[in-house]
């Protein structure tokens, strides 16, 4: 067999090529950090709180200082998101959070999704279905991640 310095030249070319490939396919680093899986379920416990209209879970995933804004551009501070979000004049029937990213960045993390929901209105009984892009921004607050604030846009 013959081998010339062009077909040298590109198997130097591909062997770092492969370990990275390989690296990439065994190194945990680029499995999801601890720190994102405790985000991860911090803000599932957030769409289960959301739709049992859970004031006391609600309350103890928002930081105190947390802002939450509506599609609408409405913004509310904890007390009056948590009053609001409970007050039975709505009642979610299902909540997806879909396509979740996660960015983890020191003690913050940068959560996005693509909100689908459906609630029904107490008054009427009309149901009302939701479509929205959410950022969410966590803070690590010792050892626990708290909902920083939240900003919804329509779709």
């Amino acid at each position: 067999m013959t081998i010339n310095r062009r077909d040298l030249a590109l198997s130097t070319l591909a062997l770092p090529a492969l370990a990275v490939s390989a690296l990439a396919l065994t190194s945990p680093a680029l499995a999801a950090s601890a720190d994102e899986e405790a985000v991860a379920k911090k803000v599932e416990a957030f769409r289960l709180a959301q739709i049992a209209a859970d004031p006391k879970a609600l309350g103890a995933l928002c930081a105190d200082e947390v802002s939450y804004s509506h599609s609408n551009g409405r913004v509310e501070d904890k007390a009056t998101f948590v009053t609001n979000a409970t007050d039975g004049k709505s009642k979610f029937l299902s909540i997806e959070y879909q396509d979740p990213t996660i960015k983890v960045v020191g003690p913050a993390a940068i959560v996005r999704f693509h909100w689908v929901a459906e609630q029904e209105m107490a008054a009427d009984g009309k149901k009302v279905p939701t479509n929205l892009h959410i950022l969410m921004n966590w803070q690590k607050q010792g050892d626990d991640w708290k909902l920083l604030s939240r900003a919804a846009t329509k779709l």
